[in-house]
């Protein structure tokens, strides 16, 4: 059985390799991408199983990323959960109107806990 498929859109560096190390050791297929765009092509390209998605981002605003992933017949059913240091009501109001499926901000969460998440909403599946 091949491994569970998620693309990390994340530009900030060591949080990214912190994260696609600890997303591999459970045992996920991590793609990364470094910005909005980037981010965009990957999903279209690896159609994951999650989309593990920043907001702040070069090239491209993640609201910008989750509205077209959404508008997309190819990608709209892939689940999105927003990992930002945007933790106003509002964005969080706005990123789950989007169809973001959890909004985590970073500062409340460590690493370990992002991936427990993930683990969680996967349904504790890694195949």
């Amino acid at each position: 059985m091949s491994k569970i498929k998620i693309v990390l859109i994340e530009d900030e560096e060591i949080l990214s390799k912190v994260l696609c190390i600890e997303l591999q050791e459970a045992d996920f297929d991590v793609t990364l991408a470094e910005d909005g765009e980037a981010g965009l092509a990957a999903v279209k390209k690896v159609i994951p199983s999650l989309v593990l998605l920043d907001l702040v981002l070069p090239k491209k605003h993640g609201f910008e990323v989750l509205t077209e992933l959404k508008k997309s017949p190819k990608t709209r059913k892939i689940p999105v959960i927003i990992l930002s240091a945007l933790g106003s009501v509002e964005d969080m109001k706005k990123g789950l109107g989007l169809g973001a499926k959890a909004y985590l901000v970073k500062s409340q969460h460590g690493v370990g806990e992002i991936v427990n998440k993930i683990k969680e909403y996967l349904g504790g599946k890694t195949k």
